[in-house]
């Protein structure tokens, strides 16, 4: 097989145009999920909800939270899917995942032993829901007969876990939410009737296929055989990239990412291909920060030229920015590009201005 040889400009170019930032503008929100196959839900919104921050970047203006809201509540044309994180993906890609849900838990692990240890708490909550759902957690009584045992913040949270094992089981799903809270009902009454099961092999081989097209070029690790090999210069070993994103034009802009965008999520890879360094500091006291609690990465074209560290302050109205770190000197159409981009993020925010330091 011909292995592909690559310069890293190329291969960044590949990169942003498979994530939808380039000069393109996806139709909808709809357009935007199917593509990227999902968008991670994070709660945190220094600025806005990281699924809201990915959509906008794409988007632009013509994107809205309540957009999501309606895929995921009225339409059903979106589901959340809680395996490891919480993401939403289409509801047209369920079957890619059903067979996944009836293996889970594995045999032997710590949560195949805690389902069975607590039988008929997990009988009391499918009962609860099928006569009352959709439930908040808080609706449904605490009833397990071994409690869930963590050093971290689950420890004793018995129906939080057990809702989240029932979902990744399949057996129930995330209904709607109330404020940032989650409802919970019988997944047959959430789910579309008659789904068909992809058998797990097809199922990873069409997932590792369109993971792929939407990051353009990865490690194997992440996509598998998926796509063609390729060689990028000044990088170790083999990628995948996708075939039929080679030779394609590309024109460039400027966007505002959320720190979890699929662009730069690969710490690795985003230093490998954009000489990117980044980390959430979100975690970290603040005296150790160096870029900034919910610092927004910069993208200018095909290279990653700095980070923001960007506040939503509604009471006072303005997007308060802190420090703008330039990982290269702005020229002065980076420096006009992103304060257009900030100007932008403030209006769909709904905030009257912005304010640098």
């Amino acid at each position: 097989m011909v292995v592909h040889r690559l310069d890293r400009g190329e291969a960044r170019r590949i990169a942003v145009r498979a994530q939808l930032l380039d000069a393109r503008r996806p139709e909808g929100l709809m357009a935007v999920v199917n593509h990227l196959t999902f968008l991670q839900l994070d709660p945190t919104a220094a600025v806005a909800p990281s699924a809201d921050l990915v959509a906008w970047s794409r988007l632009g203006h013509r994107y809205q939270p309540a957009h999501l809201q309606e895929a995921l509540e009225r339409d059903r044309s979106l589901f959340e899917y809680l395996w490891r994180t919480a993401v939403v993906r289409p509801m047209a890609d369920l079957g890619l995942y059903l067979q996944d849900m009836a293996e889970w838990p594995p045999k032997g692990s710590r949560s195949h032993a805690w389902l069975h240890a607590n039988a008929s708490f997990r009988r009391h909550v499918l009962d609860q829901l099928r006569d009352a759902g959709p439930l908040l957690s808080r609706d449904i009584e605490d009833r397990a007969d071994v409690p869930w045992p963590s050093t971290g913040w689950t420890n004793n949270r018995n129906v939080t876990q057990m809702l989240e094992f029932l979902a990744a089981r399949g057996d129930i799903a995330v209904a709607g939410r109330r404020g940032r809270q989650r409802t919970w009902d019988l997944a047959e009454r959430v789910y579309p009737p008659d789904v068909a099961t992809v058998p797990a092999a097809e199922a990873r081989r069409v997932r590792d296929e369109r993971r792929l097209r939407s990051l353009g070029i990865a490690r194997a690790k992440l996509v598998g055989d998926a796509g063609e090999p390729a060689e990028v210069e000044d990088t170790p070993g083999v990628w995948r990239v996708d075939p039929a994103a080679l030779g394609q034009e590309f024109t460039g802009r400027t966007a505002l990412l959320s720190p979890f965008d699929r662009l730069i999520h690969d710490r690795v890879r985003a230093l490998e291909l954009f000489d990117f360094e980044y980390t959430l500091e979100m975690y970290k006291p603040k005296a150790k920060r160096r870029w900034g609690y919910f610092a927004l990465p910069v993208l200018h074209h095909d290279h990653m030229v700095g980070k923001i560290d960007a506040t939503a302050d509604r009471k006072k109205s303005v997007l308060r920015v802190d420090a703008i770190h330039q990982d290269v000197r702005f020229t002065r159409e980076i420096t006009k590009a992103v304060t257009t981009e900030l100007d932008a993020l403030a209006s769909w925010l709904g905030l009257s201005a912005v304010t640098t330091p």
